[in-house]
């Protein structure tokens, strides 16, 4: 969870895929909020337990700041939503980037993994091309599967590593067959962003996830 301050002062009642429906209970929710398809099980036993549930389904950066504003309509914060979604849109303005470095994210390892739609849409505000932009609208995980072949064969300049709740590993990555001569590879520019940054569809994403984008984009 974050911020830190959320670890500390929360109650850990749920994972992506898992819950703990007795705590969630005790904690007589008024509304619980959840996220994709993946939590539809989760949502389900929810609502058979007399639970109200929203489930979004948030996959771009509109999507994430409408999500922001429906949150606000929710729980009686219209005013202040809006100001939030306000100020995040406005920090979406595109780098300036006379060259465009093409930009391999890697959500996955195994099966390798390229970038759901608001993280492509990221990449190229933050300067980059991302080079599966054309996979990116997929609605699972199954649609941005891609080959190492592909990957070589599409040349990043440069690869980021976002293995959901496992540490990045590039050494793992340049090892792959024909990934020597990828010039991300030979260029030694392989970064890690953290998951809890990035490919959570939420307001981190738009801040501290696509200020990470820009860093390393804009460092070659």
């Amino acid at each position: 969870m974050r911020p830190p301050r959320a670890r500390r002062e929360k109650p850990r009642v749920s994972a992506f895929t898992s819950a703990d429906f007795p705590r969630i209970l005790a904690l007589e929710p008024d509304l619980v909020l959840a996220f994709s398809d993946l939590q539809a099980d989760i949502a389900a036993e929810l609502v058979r337990r007399g639970v109200a549930v929203h489930v979004f389904n948030q996959r771009s950066v509109a999507g994430i700041l409408d999500m922001v504003r429906m949150v606000g309509a929710m729980v009686g914060a219209c005013d202040r939503a809006g100001a939030l979604a306000d100020r995040l849109a406005a920090g979406l303005a595109p780098s300036p980037a006379s060259v465009r470095p093409r930009v391999y994210f890697e959500e996955w390892d195994e099966p390798m993994i390229s970038a759901i739609g608001w993280v492509s849409e990221l990449i190229a505000i933050a300067g980059g091309i991302d080079v599966f932009a054309d996979r990116a609208a997929g609605r699972s995980a199954r649609d941005r599967l891609v080959t190492a072949d592909e990957v070589a064969a599409r040349a990043p300049d440069i690869i980021i590593g976002s293995w959901c709740g496992r540490k990045f590993q590039p050494a793992r990555v340049e090892a792959r067959a024909g990934f020597a001569d990828i010039p991300a590879v030979r260029n030694g520019r392989l970064h890690e962003i953290k998951s809890a940054l990035i490919l959570q569809p939420g307001p981190a994403a738009l801040t501290d996830g696509l200020a990470a984008l820009r860093s390393i984009i804009g460092a070659g």
